[in-house]
């Protein structure tokens, strides 16, 4: 591909998947760009990020590099914005008193109703109205809407849909109609970035849902897993697509020697619980991508993702943070390993689109997460401390740069108008 043919548009499609599954993407994430020559994850033309994933995509969209959002999100190692995972175990205290406040008014009118006729009024269906004191979460995630709003206002980046240079879309499910909403779209531009984020991510049952213009909004998953579709009718040719979350295979990893029990049923409801989500979210996306081949015919959608004896994967708790380091190195070893083993099958896709899959980079020995990020920290070291942050991260976009240069690839100009 030479510089005077125009780049086909590339985008990036997130699935959810807790605060873990975050925490694979990013690892995942680090590792495709590292190997993969001639894409750059922060120069994409497309990002679509639903529930945890929207948290990354709209990093990624804001020029943060994922190795960026690992020293942030991972290591807790950031001068801007430190990153407390307690912010999203706060009980939701507003949410508790708002409904403890309407205890008098629904006893006294279940009393009422039941009194009324006491002879034919059954007592537990005239008190039935009292469930509508349960919360609607059990966690405050304002948190995170919260630190993703001064993320966004430090020079360079934006909270605002329509100052990116690329097209980021964060989905949310409308709690009211059950429809999916894409935040970024023509009508719902002007939520602000860090809003859209908490409303993709705000899981029902765990999360209280978000009011947006009158609407309240929930996790964007509930309609679809990843809805790569908005990035393919954007009319992106190349996507990649990561998803953290598959139904385990508890026989097949039995058989390959790992030591847990070939029954799930014995992990007790919440593994039959974990399981049952898995394997309804990964179906749904597996019918999405067959209808995506038919409808988009000639685009090429690549999807990275655990495999399904990946206990590790499976066992770990999605709202866990004790393991995330972890995580992020198993992630990027594990993406690396799939990279050289569908490297016939990947390579001619991605070099239609002007990508290569650097060989050495994935054979290179003793090559991890940790020593990668160790080098970046020695970069920033010295008298000036984290000051320095900023002179690593230009160097950084300096170097994708240079790189692009190289490689003959340029930026295609963006196709959004001007706010």
């Amino acid at each position: 591909m030479t510089s005077k043919q125009p780049r086909e548009r590339v985008g990036l499609a997130l699935a959810g998947g807790g605060p873990l599954g975050a925490i694979y993407e990013i690892g995942t994430l680090v590792a495709l760009s590292e190997a993969l020559e001639g894409l750059d994850f922060n120069e994409l033309d497309v990002y679509v990020g639903v529930s945890a994933g929207a948290l990354i995509a709209a990093g990624l969209a804001n020029g943060m590099t994922p190795a960026a959002m690992c020293r942030m999100f991972i290591d807790s190692d950031s001068a801007e914005v430190p990153f407390d995972p307690a912010m999203l175990l706060r009980p939701a205290l507003g949410e508790y008193a708002a409904r403890l406040a309407r205890l008098p008014g629904l006893l006294r009118d279940s009393a009422r109703e039941y009194l009324s006729d006491p002879l034919h009024k059954d007592l537990l269906a005239s008190f039935e109205r009292l469930g509508r004191m349960l919360p609607a979460g059990v966690f405050d995630n304002r948190g995170i809407g919260e630190m993703m709003q001064r993320l966004f206002t430090h020079a360079g980046r934006s909270n605002d849909f329509r100052d990116l240079k690329h097209r980021l879309f964060l989905v949310a499910t409308d709690l009211d109609t059950g429809e999916a909403v894409a935040f970024g779209a023509p009508g719902h531009d002007h939520v602000p970035i860090s809003t859209a984020v908490q409303a993709s991510a705000a899981l029902p049952g765990l999360y209280p849902p978000v009011p947006i213009d009158g609407r309240w909004y929930v996790d964007g998953a509930l309609k679809k897993t990843m809805h790569a579709s908005v990035a393919l009718k954007e009319g992106a040719r190349l996507v990649i697509c990561v998803n953290p979350l598959v139904p385990y295979n508890a026989q097949r990893a039995a058989e390959l020697g790992h030591h847990h029990e070939r029954q799930l049923v014995n992990g007790g409801l919440p593994v039959v619980l974990a399981q049952t989500f898995r394997a309804i979210i990964h179906s749904r996306m597996q019918v999405g991508i067959t209808k995506y081949a038919h409808e988009f015919k000639g685009a090429d959608v690549l999807l990275f993702e655990p495999s399904p004896d990946d206990d590790d994967m499976f066992f770990s708790n999605m709202f866990s943070y004790a393991g995330r380091q972890w995580l992020s190195e198993h992630a990027y070893h594990r993406t690396r390993e799939e990279l050289l083993r569908r490297y016939d099958e990947l390579a001619p896709k991605l070099a239609r689109h002007g990508v290569r899959i650097r060989r050495d980079v994935l054979t290179e020995p003793g090559r991890t997460l940790k020593r990668q990020l160790g080098q970046l920290k020695r970069r920033r070291a010295g008298p000036l401390g984290h000051s320095a942050l900023g002179l690593s991260d230009t160097l950084d976009e300096l170097d994708r740069a240079l790189n692009r240069i190289k490689s003959g690839r340029q930026t295609a100009p963006s196709a959004r108008s001007p706010a």
